[in-house]
């Protein structure tokens, strides 16, 4: 009797074993997957492995080429490291799949039985669906829009009001019109023979076309009037020609321009059927985007040197049609690793508070860009708001904002087209960064640098909707984006990245910047090592006036601004100051000139 219970009891233990196991397996699959799964046979999901690469060692890379390969290279070995155990399970199985590298990802084509055997699995994170998610929608505007829109001629402009508006011509009129910047259109496609795009398409040397590591098409079954796996670039829906020339476009007669960087080349990625995405369209563009290969090859011919500069991304991925925010988060933060300025819609889902809601647009590694208008200079009614609680982060969001309300793009069947939305303004930023990296090359690539100019030079414009309303806030964000004002900051402010640091000394701290100033002067400086610093305002006769910075701080570049306020929080005269850093023993100053308020 003791042996059967014995015997019994551990019976029972096994069973309760395999049923807490059971039950941990499942809670990693995602609801959409059980839903879809269950009710139509096979359903595409995600799995996604518990090993993922560590990409940090890449932020002490200085030389943009190295960096980028460094990224590719760390990910791609990752995957395929740790993937082989699963990709052979699945291959004994026959089922069918395709590997992701970007982010340690399988998609699969399987069953509710296959979705948990995987789960099963000691190395698998989690599965997340892989659902189609709905059309892009054009976006209605408020009467008091239309009419302000109608206000303007609707003939062809010399210059776009949006391209006026963030002052790119006055850029272009210093010589910086983005020659040497790449950027990546992630969109339904595009026209690239349009006559506004296609002497701007990478591909075309004016005589043949290239497709090879300019164009992938992620659409492998449908793809409308394109098909699957287009040979060669092509739009379905004319969202992505619109986008497309609003960063890059203009006709050779220069009396046509839609585009923000005339002077910049772009390639394309498709990954939306006729307007429709998944997450592993997304992902796999994203991936494409990282390190390019040739049309119909495969992502081992990655080639990390033919990558864009920008991505503009004017899509989503929203988690009411079960996307899981997780599962592209990664995947944005290995292009900004490698070097590659991730700009995205904010949404148009205002103009309540806390609707910037749907990936990718509340990630911190993207720049979220916010919609206004041209014509008034206020935020667009349908502009996403924030703060960020999808993640329950409160980030603020947007980062900026621009031209998004009716504006004039190229279209799919070679004319124009006028639409709104966040979409609009995304490609008018990633075309003004294309700009700031033109005119100042020590910048390209360095993308916590060109969040900070581009924020400190924004226009400001305070809203108390969705905050306190200070600058920045979540509804504009920084403020309106001024392309000029940001060029301006980074000729004088911001100075080439040295390898190893400050060469011979501990600390460099660049002119204050604007100066003469009656509203706040920037002060940029450069720790060669971490280490104690003091950083202050100074009168000329030595007295502290206002303390910026104390105490340890990280080796490299940051940006301290002074509002002109002393250690009281009163405004301080108008005079001449210094601005002085002291670390370890070598100290740095740059005058300021205040001009009081």
């Amino acid at each position: 009797m003791v042996a059967l219970a014995v015997i019994l009891l551990a019976a029972s233990t096994a069973l309760a074993g395999a049923a807490d196991a059971g039950f941990i397996a499942r809670a990693k699959i995602a609801p959409w997957v059980v839903e879809h799964a269950t009710a139509g046979g096979p359903a595409e999901f995600i799995v996604v492995l518990n090993e993922q690469a560590d990409l940090s060692p890449a932020a002490r890379i200085a030389d943009r080429a190295a960096k980028a390969r460094f990224v590719r290279d760390v990910l791609y070995s990752k995957a395929r490291a740790t993937q082989a155990p699963l990709l052979a399970w699945l291959d004994a199985r026959g089922v069918m799949y395709r590997s992701f590298y970007i982010v340690n990802a399988v998609l699969v084509t399987g069953t509710l039985g296959v979705a948990e055997s995987l789960a099963s699995r000691a190395d698998v994170a989690r599965i997340d669906g892989n659902p189609e998610l709905p059309q892009i929608r054009p976006v209605e505007l408020t009467p008091g829009e239309l009419d302000a829109s109608a206000r303007r001629a609707y003939a062809v402009q010399a210059i776009e009001p949006g391209v006026s508006a963030i002052r790119a011509p006055e850029v272009w009129a210093s010589g910086a019109t983005g020659q040497g910047i790449v950027i990546g259109s992630s969109d339904t496609g595009v026209r690239w023979d349009h006559p506004a795009l296609k002497g701007k398409y990478r591909g075309w040397d004016g005589v043949t076309a290239h497709h090879d590591y300019n164009w992938h098409d992620s659409i492998h079954s449908g793809g409308g009037v394109c098909g699957p796996d287009a040979p060669a670039p092509c739009d379905d829906d004319g969202h992505g020609t619109h986008t497309t020339g609003t960063a890059v476009g203009g006709d050779s007669s220069g009396t046509n321009q839609i585009g923000v960087a005339p002077g910049a080349r772009f390639i394309a990625c498709r990954n939306m059927d006729q307007g429709n995405g998944t997450p592993a369209r997304y992902l796999e563009c994203m991936e494409w985007f990282l390190a390019p290969y040739p049309v119909g090859g495969t992502p081992a011919q990655g080639d990390p040197a033919m990558a864009p500069d920008i991505t503009t991304n004017s899509w989503y991925c929203p988690a009411s049609e079960g996307c899981v925010p997780a599962s592209l988060e990664a995947g944005v933060e290995a292009q900004r690793a490698a070097g590659i300025m991730f700009v995205t819609a904010a949404g148009n889902s205002g103009p309540a508070c806390s609707t910037v809601s749907d990936p990718p647009s509340f990630y911190d590694a993207t720049y979220t860009v916010g919609a206004y208008s041209a014509s008034t200079g206020t935020i667009a009614s349908f502009s996403s708001r924030g703060p960020v609680m999808a993640d329950s982060s409160n980030r603020m969001k947007p980062d900026i904002t621009a031209p998004g309300v009716w504006v004039r793009s190229a279209w799919s069947d070679l004319g124009y087209a006028s639409l709104s939305g966040t979409s609009m303004a995304t490609p008018h930023v990633a075309g003004a960064i294309a700009l700031l990296w033109s005119a100042h090359p020590a910048l390209r690539n360095r993308i916590a640098a060109t969040e900070e100019v581009l924020g400190r030079t924004a226009a400001p414009v305070s809203s108390a909707q969705c905050d306190a309303g200070a600058i920045p806030n979540n509804v504009y964000g920084w403020g309106r984006i001024d392309i000029k004002a940001a060029v301006d900051l980074a000729l004088v402010a911001v100075g080439p990245e040295p390898a190893n640091g400050p060469a011979g000394g501990s600390v460099l701290m660049a002119p204050a910047f604007p100066n003469p100033t009656h509203r706040f002067t920037l002060l940029r400086f450069r720790l060669a090592r971490e280490g104690a610093a003091d950083l202050a305002i100074f009168s000329t006769s030595g007295r502290r006036v206002r303390t910026l910075e104390r105490g340890v701080l990280p080796a490299g570049e940051r940006t301290v601004r002074w509002d002109g306020l002393d250690d009281r929080g009163a405004v301080a005269p108008p005079a001449v100051y210094q601005a002085r850093i002291v670390a370890g023993d070598t100290s740095a100053n740059q005058k300021v000139i205040w001009l009081g308020r």
